[in-house]
């Protein structure tokens, strides 16, 4: 495998295990910069990690994802939970209804991808309305009818398994919505938003940074926050974000925690959290060339897992096609949710994303042409396949794991 992570090992001092990293690189340094064995920072007695909106937004997708399998939920009331705003009765947590955070406003909203680019940041937002109001009015009335090609319904995993509700081209909406949001949320904000020096370094960041001046009545700079802010839409899910165990939401922490479950791609989940606590001892110690480098590795990493996990999916619903068309069409709804995240990546070399709309576009109008997955052939699944892993510099073989 080439991916340039494996350079980036000796630099870091990455250890294999997850946790073994979590206890052994306190002594990790690079350009003088130590990164602590764990992801917490102080200034006198007081923490200044705070990420807690982004937690907000996970738990709030988290509740939208489980209202889209609830039949009972209306279109208004999921369109109002999508674009919350502060008091509304949408959720089961009080706490989230009086938050004034909502995730439809953070949906494709980046600083370096979307502020000059509004018009695709409304489609893709329109996108995830459409996903919305697909799932009450196409598939909820069609929730016990049987799914065929070009009908909606349901249809059984074989073997008694379990039952999915697809559109009339066989395609899970709470799939693509779910594994969608991992991309134009979780990834566009930590990539292309908090990352960003545009972002880091925006108005007197760096200088306020460089002498401890303070955001009004908290305990951090504001260069800080930002940081804090991405490393939240990974770990904002943790009952300890010191010691990650992953798998803690439906989104980035699930889906790193199976990339990093295949031994083609073990040490991942170490290499984006090692990066993440170097990136902001940096930022205590005023280097930003530490910092940026730091950015850079969790761009290449955190990019790399709609990939791995598109391909997965699309040889998933490949091998299942003719014995269980149910299994196929749940995985290959899931291919289509993370091919839709991968214009949210961004290759550090070219500070642009690994695919562009326009070939994300082309690929899952392939996906659906004539009656979708009930028509899709192995060689349009391997095509596919083949050209997402090459862009990344991984075999399909290695992600079929």
């Amino acid at each position: 495998m080439t991916l340039k992570k494996i350079s980036l090992i000796a630099t870091a001092a990455i250890a294999t295990f997850f946790t073994t990293s979590c206890d052994n690189d306190d002594d990790l340094t690079v350009n003088n910069v130590i990164a602590p064995a764990t992801y917490s920072f102080n200034r006198g007695t007081e923490s200044t990690v705070s990420y807690s909106g982004q937690t907000t937004r996970i738990a709030m997708a988290e509740e939208i994802k489980t209202a889209f399998k609830e039949t009972s939920t209306t279109e208004t009331q999921l369109t109002n939970m999508f674009a919350h705003v502060a008091g509304a009765n949408d959720f089961s947590d009080a706490a989230l209804n009086s938050s004034d955070k909502s995730v439809r406003s953070k949906v494709a909203a980046s600083a370096d991808y979307f502020s000059s680019n509004a018009t695709d940041a409304a489609a893709i937002r329109a996108d995830f309305d459409n996903y919305i109001s697909s799932q009450v009015n196409d598939i909820f009335p069609a929730w016990n009818n049987t799914a065929s090609a070009g009908v909606p319904g349901q249809i059984q995993q074989a073997g008694g398994g379990t039952i999915r509700y697809v559109n009339a081209k066989g395609l899970e909406y709470d799939q693509a919505f779910a594994k969608g949001l991992l991309g134009a949320l979780m990834t566009d904000q930590i990539l292309n938003n908090y990352l960003s020096t545009s972002v880091l370094d925006e108005s007197t960041n760096r200088a306020d940074n460089d002498n401890e001046v303070l955001v009004s009545g908290k305990s951090y700079t504001n260069m800080e926050h930002k940081w804090d802010e991405a490393f939240g839409y990974l770990y904002g899910a943790e009952p300890d974000a010191t010691m990650p165990i992953l798998d803690q939401d439906s989104f980035l922490s699930e889906y790193i925690d199976r990339v990093e479950g295949d031994t083609d791609f073990a040490g991942i989940a170490a290499t984006i959290y090692d990066a993440f606590k170097l990136g902001r001892a940096a930022i205590v110690e005023r280097n930003y060339s530490v910092r940026d480098e730091q950015a850079a590795i969790i761009r290449e990493n955190v990019s790399l897992i709609p990939a791995v996990r598109a391909v997965f999916y699309l040889q998933n619903g490949k091998d299942n096609l003719t014995a269980d068309p149910a299994r196929a069409f749940h995985g290959l709804s899931e291919a289509y949710g993370f091919i839709y995240s991968l214009q949210f990546t961004r290759n550090p070399d070219t500070d642009a994303p690994y695919f562009s709309k326009t070939e994300v576009d082309t690929y899952l109008s392939q996906l659906m042409t004539g009656n979708g997955f009930w028509d899709v052939t192995p060689t349009t699944l391997d095509q596919i396949s083949d050209d997402i892993a090459a862009r990344f510099n991984f075999t399909t073989a290695q992600a079929s794991n």
